[in-house]
């Protein structure tokens, strides 16, 4: 269930009751949870409307929820708090709810189902995926999973950047220099050695650089055999983008790229022209937002325009985003667009979303920004010779130190892993350090890129949940029993059990918050706290030596533990082993 949903409900009943009038309760979780499980704050905001000191309305909205059989108790605290504790029966009753669903661990479906497009990753083809796609990659792929749970219709959309004016110097250059067999065994690295020269030989030469804008035109008007190279160059590139995917785990409903869009450009440009809201400049077409009408108000004084087409007759991005858009609105009827990419970007999609608006498009439309990784001594995370790291190494690397720890671990007896699992459990505990490491980040921020923390069975850290995970399904599997089984009753006792039940109850609120506000960080300040729940409740709580009713309730908590931290895993995109 949502917790804080419900009880803000049964906070603005209370308020009708004694108001007549209907308004949130503003319930939030207590910060001491010595002063109860949740705190209703609406009593100062009612105070000022209603003319009465806030401890009389917090006093009045006590008496109306006392009666209600959620709560152990209800008391009135500081200026006007009406602090809740909740009843451990109904917490009980509450749990089993969610060990009975098997297919949502308790997490409940949205009123309105939206149609959702996020797009997110977006690497260029012909170029190596680097750090800098880890962040859209990753977060837009948890996005894509949060959103599913709670009931949406989501497209999972990989924008490639598959189409510009450095496909001339491509099939220039691979007729100059390329080598097909180098192209077959390692595709990125031979495209990129080639535009690196082709790149370089445009700057002296001015012949070859006339040479590839032709070969670029006649790739655009349709030339079968440049067409031909193209599909090539995109087709191997996709095969060595997707063999990084496999890795982290992340599948796309679309591959969308920039070219499935070309068709439609002179139409967008037509379209905007005739309504007014674009205009020749100097050969160029642009949206002046100085000229315009209703738009926000950082952008009406903006005197630098939007192009859409610039002088020469090429199209921008800006031209594709905004044909990529109605396309989505046609095609999927969206209700909601997602745009994961950083924060550079930020004036772009507030021009583009602007736009779209004037146009009359009918959706939804966000920038869900992120931060930029970063080395130790704070700037951007490169390579010694100064290069933007590439995903393929990081994540090389991650399951190297990975598997150092884990030989560790066992080395100290911590960890009881056979060696022909050892590469296995490096791969998973490897590659999901580094997504929780990336995720556990508010996505706004900067962060510092740390291979200690990173990859750690203590701490805030993506080993040390999988580590509570497995040694749950540990538990289970030495009992002989399985997890899906466990389905109550739930007797709450010890204070450690009581703290266990209050987290679990939390999981359904979570989730749908960090689905709304597209903050998988949320998700994993969760997972953390219910693993040292879990921990103090196993050390303090013996589970399979218990007997009767105490051992059947503690292997439903154990098991509904179990199942919120496979279940939150799962919507970061992390995978788990069932031991360690």
């Amino acid at each position: 269930m949502r917790i804080e949903r419900y009880l803000d409900e049964l906070g603005s009943q209370a308020i009708l009751a004694i108001t007549g009038e209907r308004a949130s309760a503003m319930v939030r979780k207590t910060t001491d949870r010595r002063h109860g499980d949740y705190q209703l704050n609406a009593a100062m905001s009612l105070a000022k409307r209603l003319r009465k000191p806030p401890r009389e309305i917090a006093a009045q909205l006590a008496d109306e929820l006392k009666a209600h059989p959620e709560f152990d108790q209800v008391e009135v605290a500081g200026p006007g708090f009406v602090n809740l504790r909740l009843s451990k029966s109904w917490i009980a009753e509450r749990l089993i709810d969610s060990l009975r669903d098997r297919e949502r661990d308790g997490v409940p479906a949205v009123d309105v189902p939206e149609t959702v497009v996020v797009d997110f990753s977006s690497p260029n083809i012909a170029k190596q995926m680097h750090v800098g796609h880890l962040r859209s990659t990753i977060i837009g792929d948890s996005i894509v999973r949060l959103l599913r749970l709670i009931g949406h219709r989501v497209i999972g959309d990989n924008h490639l950047g598959d189409w510009g004016t450095q496909f001339g110097l491509l099939i220039v250059g691979m007729r100059t220099w390329g080598d097909e067999a180098a192209l077959d065994a390692d595709p990125i690295a031979e495209l990129e050695r080639v535009y690196r020269l082709a790149s370089a030989r445009s700057e002296t030469d001015p012949d070859f650089a006339a040479s590839a804008r032709a070969e670029l035109a006649r790739l655009q008007a349709g030339d079968a055999e440049n067409r031909a190279l193209w599909e090539h160059f995109v087709a191997a590139s996709r095969r060595a983008l997707e063999q990084v995917y496999r890795r982290l785990d992340v599948t796309f409903d679309e591959w969308m790229g920039e070219s499935a869009y070309h068709d439609r450009l002179p139409a967008v440009v037509q379209d905007l022209l005739a309504r007014g809201l674009a205009r020749n400049d100097a050969g160029a077409v642009c949206v002046f937002w100085n000229e315009q009408s209703n738009v926000p108000e950082e952008l009406s004084g903006q005197k630098e325009p939007f192009i859409v087409r610039k002088t020469d007759g090429a199209y921008l991005y800006a031209t594709t985003d905004i044909a990529a858009a109605l396309y989505r609105k046609e095609r999927w009827h969206a209700d909601r667009v997602i745009y994961v990419v950083d924060a550079r970007q930020a004036l772009h999609f507030r021009q583009l979303f602007a736009l779209l608006s004037l146009m009359g498009v009918e959706i939804r439309l966000e920038h869900i920004t992120f931060g930029t990784v970063l080395d130790e001594h704070g700037k951007p995370l490169k390579t010694r010779e100064g290069k933007a790291v590439t995903l393929a190494a990081l994540l090389d690397e991650a399951e190297h130190r990975a598997e150092l720890r884990i030989r560790e671990g066992i080395a100290e007896k911590m960890l009881q892993i056979d060696e022909s699992e050892v590469p296995e459990v490096a791969r998973v505990v490897g590659i999901g350090a580094v997504k929780y490491a990336d995720l556990r980040q508010n996505r706004s921020s900067d962060y510092q890129f740390d291979w200690d923390k990173m990859v750690s069975f203590k701490g805030n850290a993506g080993p040390y949940i999988q580590y509570a995970f497995a040694r749950i399904s540990s538990l289970f599997a030495k009992g002989g029993l399985s997890m899906s089984d466990q389905l109550g009753p739930v007797e709450i006792g010890h204070d450690s059990e009581l703290e266990l039940a209050r987290t679990l109850l939390g999981f359904g609120e979570v989730v749908h918050q960090a689905a709304e506000g597209c903050l998988p960080h949320l998700v994993t300040d969760y997972l953390y706290d219910l693993a040292r729940a879990f921990s103090a409740f196993y050390e303090a709580c013996p589970v399979l030596r218990a007997e009767g009713a105490t051992r059947q309730s503690r292997l439903a908590l154990a098991a509904l533990a179990g199942r919120h931290l496979l279940r939150g895993l799962g919507l970061l995109g992390i995978q788990v082993v069932p031991r360690m």
